[in-house]
C-alpha cells in the first residue's frame, strides 16, 4: 500500500457535541487532510477533508460517481446492494448524468421554486395550527419536520400524500446504516413497484407534476422505460423529504442551544434569514457519510498520489469546518457569509433540489420561531436520540414544548 500510516475506521464516532464532526476528523483536517481509512467492507479508500481538496476532487473529470465501478467505496452493505438494482443519475457520469438531470432541472429552477413559496407557507401554517392545538410536549419530527417536506415533495412529484406511511417506512430502511442488503433490496423493490404503477397511471391521467411530465414526455414516447422513470422518482422522493426533514429538526436543536442565534433568526430581515439557512447548512452538513467517488486514472490530490481504481471519500462535513474558509468554524454564526459551503456537494453532481430546500428552510425557520417564541426542548440535549445509525444525520424524535 502506498501509504504506511495506520488505517482508521470510517465513519468515526462523534465527539461530545452532537453538531461537530468527530475529533479524529478534526485532527485529520489539520494534520493529515488526505489519508487512508478502512470502511465496512475492509477496503481502504482515501478520505479527503480539506475544503479546497474536496472541491477539486468533486470537479475532477478523472473521478467517477458510478457505484458499480470496481473500487467505489459504498457507504453500507445495504446501499451497495440497492445501487446494484437501482440506478439514478447521481450515480452516473457525464454525458449520461447530464442528459438525465436535464429532464428535471425545469422543475427545480429557482424561479419555479419561488412560485411555490405561498403554498409552502400554507403547509407550514396548517401543520403548526395542528401542533399548537394538540398535546404538549409534542414530537416536532412527527408533527412538523417530517410532514412539511413530505407534503411539498408529494405535490411536486404527484405522489399521493395518503401513502406517506408506506414511503416513509421504505425510506427509513434505505437511509439506514444498519439495514442488511436483503432489507435494502426489499424496500427498493417495494418502492420501485409502487412508483412504476404511479407512472403508468400518469400516462393516461396526467396532471401538473413531475411524474406526469416524465410519463407523457419520456415513457409514452419510448425515450425512457417505466422502471427508469420510477428509479428517478425514487431518488427525488426519498432525498426530497429525508434531508429537509432532518435539517428542520436538527437546525431547531442547534438554534435552541444557541438562543442568541435563534433570536437573530426570529427577529431578522429576509436577507439575514437567507444567510442563516446557509450557515445552518454549513454548520450541520447532515450528509456525514461523505461524497464518494473512484479514480478513473492516476491523479494527485493534496500532495498524495491516488491510483486508478482507488476509492475517494470527500468529507464535506469536515470541509465545512475548514478554518481557512470559515473562521471560528465550530461556532454557529447566522451572520456569517457561508454560501460557498459544500453541504449540497459541489460540481456537476451538486444537489438538484437545493433551491427547493432553501425555500422550505427559510419559510420553516422564520415561521416556527415567530409563531412559537417560547419554543424549548422538553428533554435534555444528552437524552435526544441522534441519527448515528443513518446515512442522513438528524434526530429520531424531538420533544418540544412552549
Amino acid at each position: 500500500m502506498a501509504d504506511a500510516r495506520p488505517v482508521e475506521q470510517f465513519p468515526m464516532s462523534r465527539g461530545r457535541c452532537p453538531f461537530d464532526p468527530p475529533p479524529d476528523l478534526d485532527r485529520k483536517l489539520r494534520d493529515d487532510p488526505v489519508s487512508r481509512v478502512r470502511i465496512w467492507d475492509g477496503s481502504e479508500p482515501w478520505l479527503i477533508t480539506r475544503y479546497e481538496d474536496v472541491r477539486a476532487m468533486l470537479t475532477d473529470p478523472r473521478v467517477s460517481a458510478d457505484p458499480t465501478r470496481a473500487g467505489y467505496p459504498s457507504q453500507t452493505p445495504g446501499v451497495k446492494a440497492r445501487r446494484s438494482r437501482f440506478r439514478s443519475f447521481i450515480g452516473m457520469d457525464d454525458p449520461e448524468h447530464a442528459a438525465q438531470r436535464r429532464l428535471l432541472t425545469g422543475d427545480f429552477m429557482v424561479k419555479k421554486v419561488q412560485r411555490m413559496r405561498p403554498r409552502i407557507q400554507q403547509i407550514v401554517d396548517e401543520l403548526l395550527d395542528e401542533m399548537l392545538a394538540g398535546p404538549k410536549p409534542a414530537d416536532l419530527v412527527q408533527a412538523f419536520a417530517l410532514p412539511v417536506p413530505s407534503l411539498v415533495i408529494c405535490e411536486l412529484l404527484g405522489v399521493p400524500y395518503g401513502d406517506r406511511e408506506f414511503f416513509h417506512r421504505c425510506s427509513k430502511i434505505l437511509v439506514s446504516r444498519e439495514a442488511t442488503a436483503e432489507q435494502a433490496l426489499a424496500a427498493t423493490e417495494e418502492l420501485l413497484d409502487y412508483l412504476a404503477r404511479l407512472v403508468e397511471k400518469k400516462i393516461d391521467d396526467p396532471a401538473d407534476d413531475v411524474f406526469s411530465r416524465l410519463a407523457t414526455g419520456q415513457v409514452a414516447t419510448g425515450a425512457m422505460t417505466v422502471e427508469e422513470a420510477a428509479s428517478m422518482g425514487q431518488l427525488l422522493l426519498v432525498a426530497g423529504h429525508e434531508t429537509t426533514a432532518n435539517m428542520i429538526a436538527l437546525g431547531t436543536v442547534a438554534l435552541l442551544e444557541n438562543p442568541d442565534q435563534l433570536a437573530a433568526v426570529r427577529d431578522g430581515d429576509d436577507a439575514l434569514l437567507a444567510n442563516a439557512v446557509e450557515e445552518l447548512l454549513r454548520y450541520l452538513t447532515i450528509v456525514h457519510s461523505g461524497r464518494r467517488r473512484v479514480a478513473l486514472e492516476d491523479l494527485e490530490i493534496g500532495g498524495q498520489t491516488v491510483r486508478e481504481g482507488e476509492g475517494l471519500i470527500a468529507a464535506t462535513d469536515v470541509a465545512n469546518r475548514d478554518e481557512t474558509q470559515f473562521p471560528e468554524p465550530d461556532k454557529l454564526d447566522v451572520t456569517r457569509k457561508a454560501r460557498h459551503h459544500v453541504a449540497f456537494g459541489y460540481g456537476v453532481h451538486q444537489c438538484l433540489g437545493q433551491p427547493l430546500a432553501r425555500v422550505e428552510l427559510q419559510v420553516v425557520y422564520r415561521t416556527l420561531y415567530r409563531r412559537i417564541p417560547t419554543l424549548r426542548l422538553a428533554a435534555p440535549l444528552d437524552e435526544l436520540k441522534f441519527k448515528h445509525d443513518m446515512v442522513v444525520y438528524g434526530v429520531h424524535e424531538l420533544p418540544v414544548t412552549w
